[in-house]
């Protein structure tokens, strides 16, 4: 599934376009942009499915890193800074990686 069947491709650019330089990704705000956080929980779950890049049914450290890739394929990588921030604040068990109910509490902080 594409990521613009979820959201609005110009709310993914705007958002995409806002966080374009390297160490400046603020997921609160990127989710807020890209009209995740007014999505269902639904909705949000099919975007997880789509960062899910392997199917393991978490969200990975080194899928991390390319989630913005997940949202549109020129988006950029994130930093090693970025992408532990994003972890930290998501990984609530503690296990290194984001599930699924991690990420829609992440979502709608």
């Amino acid at each position: 599934m594409a990521m613009c069947s979820i959201l609005n491709a110009d709310d993914i650019k705007k958002a995409l376009d806002a966080f374009a330089v390297a160490d400046s990704f603020n997921h609160k705000k990127f989710f807020e942009l890209v009209g995740l956080k007014a999505k269902s929980a639904d909705e949000v779950k099919k975007v997880f499915l789509v960062l899910d890049a392997d199917n393991s049914g978490f969200i990975e450290e080194e899928e991390l890193k390319f989630v913005l890739k997940g949202f549109a394929q020129n988006g950029r990588d994130l930093t090693d800074k970025e992408t532990n921030a994003f972890l930290r604040a998501a990984d609530k068990d503690g296990d290194g990686k984001i599930g699924i109910d991690e990420f829609a509490a992440l979502v709608k902080e």
